[in-house]
């Protein structure tokens, strides 16, 4: 493998070694009394050589410890953490909220691990039969791995935007927009196995960040403006003949069972050509836009 190919070093996150900021901050209060109080002290008399000497060998160590001790005082909020670095080495991160202290020479990066909600923008998508569409989605992501989201990529937050995108674009692109016959998974249709899978592939994609996603779905879903007009039209001539396929087959059973009830009962003797003209009245009725206006025939079938 050339070194152009070399691949990342994938970071973890790991506890740091930290202490708590109460216990050093009485430490700094207690060196900060005592460098006042000698002060205060050689500035109220009249201090030989060897007085000033001491003052000078307690005062400036003091001062440079609580200097030290000072600068490594930082502070976590809920739901935050700190990347602890030594020298460019990550050494852990510390997610203990409240006053915290390190070693003044090590790094502090505050990431927070609270969750984020993006609502993507509007993206133009060909669906599966290549009809040109709308789609927009809303994500909660929050960082799982501090080491991978700070170490591991440039820019985490640019890195999640762009990922979802990519993300709404495959699975926008996979599934049809719409389908009157039910028969496949569309995104219309399927909003929960849809969103679940949209879920799916951005875990996999935001996991080298060391992103996780609770919740994610589609906000925004729509044929694009230069087709709508057709497939409106396309969408109600679709749903005409669902409802009259329904609706023959529903008077295809309702013929077939009073045909059956009348043969059952021996109501009456209906030979071919009454059966078909009996059917075939049944059939407009049933099937009629109108209501029906019943015709009385005083005669026979065939006069």
């Amino acid at each position: 493998m050339s070194d152009s190919h070399l691949p990342i070093n994938a970071s973890r996150e790991s506890i740091a070694s930290t202490r708590s900021g109460y216990l050093m901050l009485i430490v700094f209060l207690a060196l900060l009394v005592a460098i006042v109080f000698c002060v205060v002290t050689l500035a109220g008399g009249d201090p030989g050589p060897g007085t000033v000497l001491g003052f000078l060998a307690f005062i400036l160590p003091a001062v440079i410890m609580n200097v030290l001790i000072l600068s490594g005082f930082y502070m976590i909020q809920p739901n935050q953490a700190a990347a602890i670095t030594l020298f460019g080495s990550y050494k852990g991160t510390d997610r203990t909220p409240g006053l915290r202290w390190v070693w003044p020479w090590m790094g502090k990066t505050k990431i927070s691990a609270r969750a984020n909600n993006v609502v993507s923008e509007k993206l133009k998508v060909n669906d599966l039969r290549g009809n040109p569409i709308e789609i927009a989605t809303n994500l909660v992501w929050r960082v799982a791995d501090t080491a991978q989201a700070l170490y591991d990529v440039d820019d985490y937050k640019a890195f999640v935007n762009v990922q979802i995108e990519a993300a709404v674009r495959s699975i926008g692109s996979r599934y049809a927009y719409d389908d009157v016959e039910d028969a496949e998974i569309t995104l219309r249709g399927s909003h929960e196995q849809v969103n679940a899978e949209l879920r799916t592939e951005l875990i996999a994609r935001l996991q080298v960040a060391g992103i996780t996603v609770d919740e994610c779905g589609l906000t925004h879903l729509a044929y694009a403006p230069e087709i709508a007009g057709a497939m409106l039209r396309r969408q109600q001539a679709e749903a005409v003949i669902g409802a009259r396929r329904k609706l023959v087959e529903g008077a295809v059973s309702m013929v077939e069972m009073a045909l059956a009830q009348l043969s059952e009962k021996n109501v009456v003797e209906l030979d071919d050509e009454r059966r078909a003209a009996m059917v075939s009245n049944l059939m407009v009725v049933l099937c009629g836009e109108r209501d029906t206006q019943p015709v009385v025939n005083t005669g026979t079938l065939y006069s």
